[in-house]
């Protein structure tokens, strides 16, 4: 580890860099300390430059420096132009952050690397999580990596596909009986009788969330080291959200970038949306909330980073909306047939969000806008049963194809010459 320190979050009191993810005198969370002098001091664009093209070219702003560091190689994904999805939104610079092609399909691959890393220098021999699924995907397959047994849990009617995208990596999957909430309770309970299990996001939570910044480190280098206007980020726990706008901060206090003023707004499901119900009614309290919605991955009911997401959202003049499972499935849809990017339910809900603030003018004239989208839609297709399928069954023959043209089964934009 480098010669930093963890600080609460509330009462700023110090602590050294161990295995603590609350203050022990007002139980607030603990985050990282950087010393960005020393680090300004450095050459950052060539050191960045000549780095692995992972999260781990910004080793110096991480708060472990491992010449070997636990990575399937997150990071550096596509920073994309949406020119068809912003002619259909009405926003002239939008840009898609797609995290779906991380190496098991989600951003989630960037916390656990940064997470396991500090695990391993730790000393913890148990890789284990609570996990609504694309988490327990990374975990198990970083422990797999490095031959670190894996222990995770997840609720019981997860996703097929995450379930099985996490057995194949051969750790232990424990299935609860319960929704995220109550997996996060037996993890937490967990993480005291097990001294030797590392728990990402319980007792190295103040390590794992650190891996999110480099989604703002990756779009201000992608956009040639500046900051864009305004970022949309799905909300489970809320700690990606803060984790961004920590990212743009710290840019600017080393040199990389200008002082920018981001603004950040918030994405969640309707059935799961306490920190967009506080935002929506002006209240500072988070009132927890049994999740009922198709995106699992952000049925959080009673999130952890809530409040600091809603501060964070407010102070930076963003906006946090909810939307439908109706409105998520057509997210999905849209960006898929705009720019070719299939998304799992989280991404719908950011589409879906990102469309409803365009639609009420949250965005300014000209606003550079990035959307995170944050898991592959390979991971839950169980949700568009019914509503995407074959166009159609003929036979093989070309009267047949005609005949299909014809009858307006297959459906083209600009029709082709059939003759």
């Amino acid at each position: 580890m480098i010669g930093q320190e963890l600080r609460c979050r509330e009462c700023s009191r110090l602590f050294p860099l161990e295995a603590l993810a609350v203050c022990d005198f007002c139980f607030g969370p603990l985050e990282v300390v950087y010393d960005y002098e020393a680090i300004s001091a450095l050459d950052l664009t060539a050191r960045i430059e000549n780095g692995p093209r992972s999260i781990w070219r910004y080793r110096d702003l991480l708060p472990v420096q491992d010449d070997d560091p636990v990575d399937l190689g997150a990071g550096f994904t596509p920073l994309v132009k949406a020119v068809r999805l912003g002619r259909e939104l009405g926003l002239d610079d939008l840009w898609i952050k797609n995290d779906t092609l991380n190496p098991t399909g989600s951003f989630k691959d960037r916390v656990v690397s940064v997470a396991l890393t500090a695990a391993r220098h730790l000393g913890f021999k148990v890789a284990a999580c609570a996990s609504t699924g694309n988490l327990a995907n990374s975990v198990a397959a970083h422990a797999a990596h490095i031959g670190m047994d894996s222990v995770v849990f997840i609720p019981k009617d997860l996703e097929t596909p995450k379930i099985l995208g996490t057995a194949i990596y051969g750790g232990n999957v424990v299935a609860i009986d319960g929704n995220y909430d109550d997996v996060n309770r037996l993890c937490t309970e967990l993480a005291a009788e097990m001294p030797d299990w590392a728990f990402v996001n319980v007792n190295i939570r103040t390590y794992y969330a650190e891996g999110s910044k480099t989604l703002a480190f990756e779009i201000a280098e992608q956009l040639g080291w500046k900051a864009p206007d305004h970022v949309v980020v799905p909300i489970a726990s809320g700690s990606q959200l803060t984790k961004v706008h920590k990212g743009f901060g710290e840019l600017h206090k080393v040199g990389l970038i200008g002082e920018k003023h981001v603004k950040i707004s918030g994405a969640q499901a309707a059935g799961c949306s306490p920190v967009a119900t506080a935002f929506q009614d002006g209240t500072d309290f988070i009132r927890p909330v049994k999740p009922d919605t198709i995106a699992k991955s952000l049925a959080i009911g009673n999130p952890a980073d809530g409040w600091y997401a809603l501060e964070v959202v407010k102070n930076t003049g963003g906006s946090i909306e909810a939307v439908s499972d109706d409105e998520i499935l057509e997210g999905i849809e849209l960006l898929a047939s705009t720019e070719g990017i299939f998304a799992e339910t989280a991404g719908g809900v950011t589409i879906a969000t990102l469309r409803k603030l365009a639609a009420r003018g949250a965005f300014e004239p000209g606003e550079q806008v990035v959307a995170l989208v944050t898991g592959h839609g390979l991971k839950t297709l169980d949700c568009l049963s019914g509503r995407v399928s074959v166009s159609t069954v003929i036979d093989p023959s070309l009267e047949s194809f005609r005949k299909s043209i014809q009858a307006g089964e297959i459906v083209f934009s600009n029709p082709p010459d059939t003759r």
